[in-house]
């Protein structure tokens, strides 16, 4: 527990949210600011500031129930799909782990990623990117 932290003082009953769900390992509750009425936030209990941080043996609990909550928000507010996301450090408005759940309909007015797309220049380019990936994930 981080005595700074907005969501953990969420977690712990000491802000008021309109919690969905809470078990031992997650809490979610209302998006304070929404995108559209439904948009949740999944939260582990403790404080892990990023999902890097996040020890190994919580991401099974955890994202099995980030499936379980987009699941329920997307029948719940009869959407037709959902955007599940987290920011990582950059973005990150909350420095406390947390995933996004919205509930999504075609023409909602949120159009894709909301930051722009491009290509790579070339496959060459594209290809000395995957190998630095791999030569990272190998160590």
């Amino acid at each position: 527990m981080d005595s700074d932290c907005l969501f953990c003082d969420i977690v712990n009953g000491r802000r008021p949210s309109h919690r969905v769900f809470e078990d031992d390992d997650v809490v979610a509750f209302l998006d304070a600011r929404p995108l559209f009425p439904g948009h949740t936030l999944v939260v582990p209990r403790e404080h892990h500031e990023t999902l890097t941080d996040l020890p190994a043996e919580a991401l099974g609990p955890f994202f099995t129930r980030v499936r379980d909550i987009t699941a329920a928000v997307e029948s719940a507010m009869e959407a037709t799909g959902s955007f599940v996301a987290a920011n990582n450090r950059v973005s990150q408005s909350v420095p406390h782990f947390h995933v996004h759940v919205v509930p999504r309909n075609r023409k909602d007015g949120l159009r894709g990623f909301f930051w722009p797309r491009s290509r790579y220049g070339s496959e060459a380019e594209a290809e000395a990117v995957a190998e630095k990936l791999r030569s990272e994930l190998a160590d």
